[in-house]
């Protein structure tokens, strides 16, 4: 069954690609096309970067209704998700059939996730705070340094063009599930700022089934609603000079509380802060100066049944320095120097046998976009007080063959140090471990015209020392290889003057690559193929649409012998203008309310409906 609807998806796709007409839905021209800058930490337009980068911008967030960051990432090109229950549980994202510690995640710039986990907490990113997503797959150690062997996610928050602006929305929903989000921002005589809460209860359902108690999972049977309550709040503020200098404040913060299923543990409460600020300096015409410094927190308090159990607490201090040299007038090339520090500090109630480490990292770059050429080349040196040196650089060569068409290569090196849990957790780290290595080649083409966006990746991608548990001594230990080929698709394609398509394919081999019994295994909780279908129609005043996920079957374990069966889920949304100002909109999720576990034992959302109003003068 879902051989035939990847066929009919991929039939989509040809049809897409040769329907040719007219459209106002993703229009764009030389002068409002998109511009990027997580890629190469410099701001291009999408036709001039080699990488695989794909946008979400407010407007899709508002149009595929999705309730959280998980639910709007899943199954895009090269992205899966996987999640331990319902809202706000413990939520995995792998990128191109890595580990899920192989992303890294930025906020407005700053550098986020838990030292101790070595992941970032999806879950708790309030989504009606976000103006814009950034994804960018395949490996950047060669400029963000550990982490970056996937990709890199960064996250904007909203800000707006106008002098004042403001939006406001509510949701009410199954499970007992509220929500509320404001906004208001603007900017004036130089000076800008946005303000924006969030907050979202329900009381969910049962996270862990059963069959749980007799091992895996959460290994218990706890039948109860597992509920989820967040409060969020974002502050960004600063100053534009004439000569476009920009100095900024970003302040960030959310608390939330999550029930769970767990012998040891079946509730946390959670903190994440960003205090950060910012200065981009026009030096000369030519003479860019950047300089950022951040503070994050990730806070853990955990209970039993009410009853204190544990303590988590991380802290992140980053300082970067950027110069960026315009070569030549017509600014076709640019070179960029920089370097950056991290520190990390580990506080929790049961003492790991260290609990701080710091990490100092060189980076440079040269960009040429000339003509038919555009060429990346980055090269980067990492010191990590722990784990001992690292190189890593990357390079990249796009050829365009047409205005709207061009061809890329792409080849580079990528390294993640392991975790302080993976390292010194009481009773389950390994201080032996190593850095993962990581060396990937990819070919792609990229069209972009007028109403069509289209991105065609092969990759290859092999992993020295990947960390993963191993059963055998009860903790983390290093796979000797592991080895992922794979090819990823994202399209998305108006016609018919009111039709927008989206199309994102993936089909990859994520294995084990070693000597011993899991040798050519699949490695856990990666589906070798996902595609999700996204069909919108949009009139002046109101709006329907659908989104089609299907997933093959996975694997919930290194030696293979839990298998996750294949699933498919349909969504369906709708939304009509009230007036002007007001918007009502209404959601049903998992339509044919489909039972599946993208990880092993843990529940996931039935069939939901959700009805939203929005206020956006």
């Amino acid at each position: 069954m879902l051989k035939i609807k990847l066929s009919l998806a991929l039939g989509l796709l040809g049809a897409g690609l040769v329907y040719s007409s007219s459209t106002l839905a993703i229009e764009q021209d030389a002068e409002t096309e998109t511009v990027v800058v997580t890629a190469t930490r410099t701001a291009q337009t999408v036709n001039q970067s080699t990488s695989s980068v794909q946008i979400i911008d407010q407007s899709d967030i508002e149009r595929m209704q999705a309730r959280s960051v998980p639910d709007l990432l899943r199954g895009l090109a090269g992205v899966q998700i996987t999640r331990n229950g319902g809202r706000g549980k413990n939520t995995s994202l792998f990128i191109r059939g890595t580990n899920s510690d192989h992303v890294l995640v930025l906020i407005d710039g700053v550098k986020v996730g838990s030292a101790t986990s070595g992941t970032t907490p999806f879950q708790d990113l309030p989504i009606e705070q976000i103006e814009r997503i950034e994804i960018v797959r395949g490996p950047r150690s060669s400029l963000y340094g550990s982490e970056a062997i996937g990709g890199v996610i960064q996250i904007f928050t909203k800000q707006s063009e106008q002098s004042l602006a403001g939006s406001a929305s509510m949701t009410i929903g199954v499970d007992a599930t509220r929500e509320l989000s404001g906004t208001v921002s603007g900017q004036n005589d130089g000076r800008y700022y946005s303000l924006g809460v969030s907050a979202v209860k329900t009381k969910g359902f049962d996270s862990c089934a059963p069959e749980a108690a007799m091992g895996g999972g959460c290994w218990t049977d706890e039948p109860d609603d597992d509920a989820y309550e967040s409060v969020a709040a974002h502050l960004n503020a600063g100053l534009r000079f004439d000569n476009g200098s920009q100095l900024g404040f970003v302040g960030k913060q959310s608390r939330n509380k999550s029930e769970f299923d767990g012998g040891f543990q079946n509730e946390s409460e959670t903190e994440q802060n960003i205090l950060g600020v910012n200065a981009s300096l026009a030096l000369t015409e030519r003479w860019w100066l950047k300089f950022s410094a951040a503070r994050s927190k990730d806070y853990s308090d955990n209970f039993k049944d009410g009853v204190y159990s544990s303590t988590f607490n991380t802290e992140r201090d980053t300082v970067a320095l950027q110069n960026d040299f315009m070569l030549t007038e017509t600014g076709d090339q640019m070179f960029t120097l920089g370097g950056d520090y991290q520190r990390d500090e580990v506080s929790a109630a049961d003492e790991y046998d260290k609990s701080e480490r710091e990490n100092f990292g060189l980076f440079t770059q040269y960009l040429v976009n000339h003509g038919a050429h555009d060429i990346e080349l980055s090269a980067r040196y990492d010191d990590n007080q722990q784990t001992g040196n690292s190189k890593t650089g990357g390079v990249g060569y796009a050829y365009r063959i047409s205005e709207a068409l061009r061809v890329v290569a792409n080849y580079g090196t990528a390294f993640k140090a392991p975790s302080f849990n993976e390292l010194y957790f009481p009773g389950f780290g390994n201080a032996a471990l190593t850095p993962e290595e990581s060396r990937t080649v990819e070919f792609g083409l990229r069209v972009q015209e007028s109403g069509r966006q289209l991105d065609i990746t092969l990759f290859h991608t092999k992993v020295d020392d990947l960390i993963a548990y191993d059963a055998s001594i009860f903790a983390p230990n290093n796979i000797e290889e592991a080895e992922i080929s794979g090819l990823e698709l994202s399209l998305q394609q108006a016609f018919a003057k009111y039709w927008l398509l989206g199309l994102n394919v993936t089909a990859q081999s994520p294995r084990n690559i070693s000597d011993g019994a899991n040798d050519n295994n699949l490695l856990p909780r990666r589906a070798q193929r996902n595609a999700r279908v996204d069909l919108d129609y949009a009139r002046d005043d109101w709006s329907t649409g659908a989104t089609l996920y299907m997933a093959s079957s996975s694997y919930d374990d290194l030696a293979n012998t839990n298998r996750l069966e294949a699933y498919q889920i349909l969504d369906l949304r709708a939304g009509l203008d009230l007036n002007e100002d007001w918007r009502l909109q209404s959601r049903i999720e998992n339509v044919f309310d489909s039972h599946y576990q993208n990880a092993r034992h843990y529940n996931q959302p039935g069939r939901s409906v959700y009805l939203t109003l929005r206020y956006a003068p």
